[in-house]
C-alpha cells in the first residue's frame, strides 16, 4: 500500500478542505443543530474540523503578535469544576490574541513564552484585575510594561469594604436590640450600593435616613463614593485625589477602610496611579469574555478544551473564513 499526499485534503482528515471550510462558515452563520444536520456530521466532529481549520490559518498568517503593545488579562470560567480559559486581548484593536487552558502563571508563561523577548519588551501596557499570578508573569517577562489595575475591581474593594462596615453595624443593632436599625440597615443594601444618580425615591429617603442615624456607616459611604468619582474620568490630575483620600480614609478610624488604604499603599498604588494616567480598563476584555460565555454554551458536546478553545479563536480571533470556492 502506497500513501500519498493529495492537495484537496489535509493528512489524517476524513474531509476535504473544502468541506471544512464549509462546516467553518456554517457554524459562524448558524446553530450547531443546523449544522450537524445539514453536513450530517457529529457535533464532536464539528469541533475537531474547527481546530484543524485554525491551526492551518495560523501556519500561513503573518506575526499575528507582531505589533501587540496594550494587552488586557482575565479569566474566565469555561465549565464547573474550576476549568479557567486565561484570555488575552489586544487594546489596539480589541481582538483577542491568545487564549490558553488554565488560570495560573504557568498558564500565562506559555503565551510570554510564544511571544518571545523581543516582542515582549514591546509590551507597554497590561490592563488586568489585580491576580496576583498575572502580575507575577508580567513582571517576571514584560520588563517595559506598565501594569493597569481595572477600575471596576478597585472600586468593588471599596464596595466590599462599605458592605463590611454595614455588617458590623447591623451586627451591633442586634446584640443591643435595636430591631428597627437592624432591619434597617438590613435593608439599606442596595441604597449604598447604587451611584447616587440611580437610586430611586424611596432608596434617597433610606439613605438620608442613615445620614442622621449612623454617622459611621454614612461616612463609610461617603468614602465609597468619592473613591468611585476618583476612576469616574481618570487622568493624571486624579492621582492628587487619590492620595488625599487614602489620607482620608486612614484617617477616619473605620477598620475595612484603613485597612484598605495601607494594602493600596503597600502593593497597589503604583498600578492605580497608571490606570489614573492611562485610563486603560478590562472593558474590551469583559467584552470578548461576554462572547465566550455565549460559545462555551454552543460548545457543550465537544470532546475537548482544544476544540472550545479553537471556537473561540474562530469568532474573536479576527479570522476570514470565506466559503469554499467564493471570493
Amino acid at each position: 500500500m502506497v500513501v500519498t499526499a493529495v492537495p484537496w485534503a489535509r493528512h489524517g482528515a476524513g474531509h476535504t478542505h473544502d468541506f471544512d471550510a464549509q462546516v467553518v462558515w456554517l457554524v459562524r452563520q448558524m446553530s450547531k443543530t443546523a449544522v450537524c444536520l445539514l453536513m450530517r456530521i457529529a457535533w464532536r466532529t464539528v469541533g475537531e474540523v474547527i481546530a484543524r481549520v485554525v491551526a492551518d490559518a495560523d501556519s500561513v498568517a503573518g506575526d499575528r503578535l507582531g505589533n501587540l503593545r496594550r494587552i488586557g488579562i482575565d479569566e474566565i470560567s469555561y465549565r464547573k469544576g474550576h476549568k479557567y480559559l486565561t484570555v488575552v486581548i489586544d487594546h489596539a484593536t480589541g481582538r483577542l490574541v491568545w487564549v490558553g487552558e488554565g488560570r495560573n502563571k504557568a498558564t500565562l508563561v506559555q503565551f510570554f513564552e510564544l511571544l518571545g523577548p523581543q516582542r515582549c519588551e514591546k509590551i507597554a501596557l497590561v490592563s488586568a484585575d489585580g491576580a496576583e499570578w498575572i502580575f507575577l508573569a508580567v513582571a517576571e517577562y514584560c520588563p517595559n510594561a506598565h501594569q493597569c489595575l481595572d477600575p471596576f475591581h478597585i472600586v468593588a474593594w471599596a464596595t466590599k469594604a462599605l458592605d463590611e462596615v454595614r455588617n458590623q453595624v447591623w451586627r451591633d443593632a442586634r446584640r443591643a436590640g435595636q430591631k428597627a436599625l437592624a432591619n434597617g440597615v438590613k435593608g439599606a443594601r442596595y441604597a449604598l450600593w447604587k451611584n447616587p444618580e440611580d437610586l430611586t425615591e424611596r432608596q434617597k429617603a433610606k439613605l438620608a435616613d442613615i445620614a442622621h442615624t449612623n454617622q459611621q456607616l454614612y461616612r463609610a459611604y461617603l468614602l465609597k463614593e468619592q473613591f468611585r468619582q476618583i476612576f469616574a474620568t481618570g487622568g493624571e490630575e486624579r492621582v492628587e485625589l487619590l492620595d488625599e483620600w487614602l489620607a482620608w480614609a486612614t484617617r477616619s478610624r473605620i477598620a475595612p477602610f484603613v485597612d484598605l488604604a495601607r494594602r493600596i499603599r503597600t502593593h497597589f498604588r503604583g498600578d492605580i496611579v497608571h490606570t489614573l494616567i492611562y485610563r486603560l480598563s478590562n472593558g474590551r476584555i469583559e467584552a470578548v469574555n461576554t462572547k465566550i460565555r455565549l460559545l462555551t454554551r454552543i460548545a457543550f458536546g465537544f470532546k475537548s478544551v482544544t476544540a472550545l478553545i479553537a471556537l473561540v479563536r474562530l469568532h474573536v480571533g479576527g479570522y476570514q473564513t470565506p466559503l469554499p470556492g467564493r471570493t
